[in-house]
């Protein structure tokens, strides 16, 4: 006769995970005093404005060939307006296909040797391939060859970038404190926002002073080969820094665990193992954590390139605005961001990064339809007022990601993890996003298009966030503890019932 089991005691069950959570805390090793990293705070700075200039000159590249797309297309492509421009954001989308290749090689790289050298490497590769566009002579002088040697170039500059975000945000979050790395992640975006403001000003001073036809001839090349001595300071400036204080932690414990004669004053370095082998476990123990990092990043990457890259283009080429009135507006948008994202980094410290990420992910959701509404309008004021209303959520996305993203990975996969993940999305979503956005508008002319696109990105972010882990306040998997001053370390090891002197 079949009888029913009887019904668990809720009593007993909650006495079952009052002692299991009690032996698993147990069973955690406690953390050495001597683990735990009290940060300097000069260094900290010295490290953040170092990784976010690069970050500024990334940005700065990127920002001058999206608000010259129009200019690019009639100097490097044969064909009426929209042919030009189309074929203008479609280079412009090749440069983010092999930003996952640049991922897969300087990722599992950077964890191997350092993040410092690569950067350094990333920056010098940048610089160069910005620096030569302003060289290559123009169609009409070579003819194919124009818009072969442009595309070579930006695949020059999508490699070297595949190593850029990822370096820099892991750069940051290993050298920032548990509690301020919402803060201090949140400079590596102002460094985002200050490139492409400082692309969208230069242009907007040439439109202005040189007129049309000049940036035509030869004005256009002036952004790109300043291009060149910037990316020079950010190199040196990389070069002055020392290798984070995880990284220093994880292969001094590697060398111990090695050998035991290892020489002390040689570089850090974590893996011996060839990349191949180390992109093999990368994908098979992390893939889930992949999904989760491409997720976010695909979201936040539509929505990005929307308003910083592609709106200037649409709003001159679709909907016939003139005189750099778009630019304008552009350039307020982005001021008002930079003002208030250091205060969103604290917000997400505080309060912690999944509320601030869905706030984000909502707002686009819901402003992003009657944004573009407003666009039509016809007026200044109107523009502007729609690039606010898509620059608050962009805001919060910016202010919090630099923060999420490293904290997904431990750190002997952090750099490859999130260089990976990270490119992979944008090679996908965000790159393509312009030109998807204009294709969209030629073939359905319903000049809403790229807000329903954009606001699908955002419904794929808030299930994402959804799915999020949160890591505020707490330290990065696979680093000990890092605080920022002597008297944190000290209450932390009392908590672990250790003597608190140092």
């Amino acid at each position: 006769m079949h009888t029913e089991a009887p019904e668990p005691d809720p009593a007993a069950v909650k006495r079952h995970h009052v002692l299991y959570r009690a032996m698993k805390r147990r069973l955690q090793p406690k953390i050495r005093r001597s683990d735990i990293t009290v940060t300097d705070e000069h260094t900290v700075r010295r490290a953040t404005k170092a990784a976010a200039l690069g970050n500024a000159m990334e940005w700065f590249d990127f920002g001058i060939y999206s608000y010259l797309a129009v200019t690019i297309g009639k100097v490097f492509f044969p064909g009426g307006g929209g042919t030009q421009l189309l074929a203008s954001f479609t280079a412009f989308a090749a440069s983010f296909l092999v930003r996952p290749l640049g991922g897969m090689f300087f990722g599992p790289l950077g964890d191997r040797i350092g993040r410092k050298k690569i950067l350094a490497l990333t920056m010098m590769l940048m610089a160069a391939g910005t620096f030569c566009i302003g060289l290559i002579p123009s169609y009409s002088a070579i003819g194919l060859a124009s818009p072969v040697l442009l595309l070579v170039c930006r695949l020059v500059q999508g490699f070297s970038t595949g190593g850029e975000y990822g370096g820099a945000a892991t750069f940051i979050a290993e050298y920032a404190p548990d509690k301020k790395r919402g803060f201090f992640g949140s400079f590596l975006e102002l460094g985002t926002l200050a490139g492409y403001t400082g692309a969208a000003a230069l242009v907007l001073l040439l439109n202005t002073t040189l007129g049309t036809s000049t940036m035509e001839d030869w004005g256009w090349r002036i952004p790109f080969l300043v291009g060149g001595p910037i990316g020079l300071v950010g190199l040196y400036l990389r070069m002055k820094l020392d290798e984070t204080p995880a990284f220093q932690k994880k292969a001094a414990e590697h060398a111990h665990g090695t050998s035991d004669t290892a020489d002390e004053k040689s570089e850090p370095r974590l893996s011996e193992n060839v990349p191949q082998k180390e992109l093999k476990t990368l994908f098979a123990q992390q893939w889930r954590t992949l999904l989760v990092c491409i997720g976010l990043v695909a979201a936040y990457n539509v929505t990005d390139y929307m308003l910083l890259s592609y709106m200037p283009a649409y709003l001159t080429s679709q909907l016939g605005y003139k005189d750099s009135m778009e630019l304008v507006a552009a350039i307020i948008a982005m001021v008002a961001m930079m003002l208030v994202i250091q205060r969103v980094g604290h917000l997400n410290d505080r309060f912690g990064r999944k509320p601030v990420l869905m706030t984000g992910m909502v707002g686009f959701l819901v402003l992003t339809v009657p944004a573009f509404a407003l666009f039509q309008q016809g007026s200044f004021v109107a523009v502007l007022i729609g690039l606010l209303m898509l620059g608050a959520p962009l805001v919060c996305l910016l202010g919090t990601m630099s923060a999420t993203l490293p904290a997904l990975f431990p750190t002997d996969v952090r750099y490859g993890g999130l260089s990976i993940g990270y490119n992979i999305a944008t090679s996908i979503f965000g790159g393509t996003a312009p030109g998807v956005m204009t294709f969209l508008v030629n073939k359905t002319g319903d000049p809403l298009a790229p807000a329903y696109y954009a606001s699908g990105a955002a419904l794929l972010g808030i299930i994402t966030v959804a799915c999020l882990k949160e890591t505020a306040r707490q330290p990065l998997e696979g680093s000990p503890p890092s605080v920022s001053t002597k008297e944190e370390a000290e209450a932390m090891a009392r908590a672990q019932g250790q003597s608190p002197s140092f």
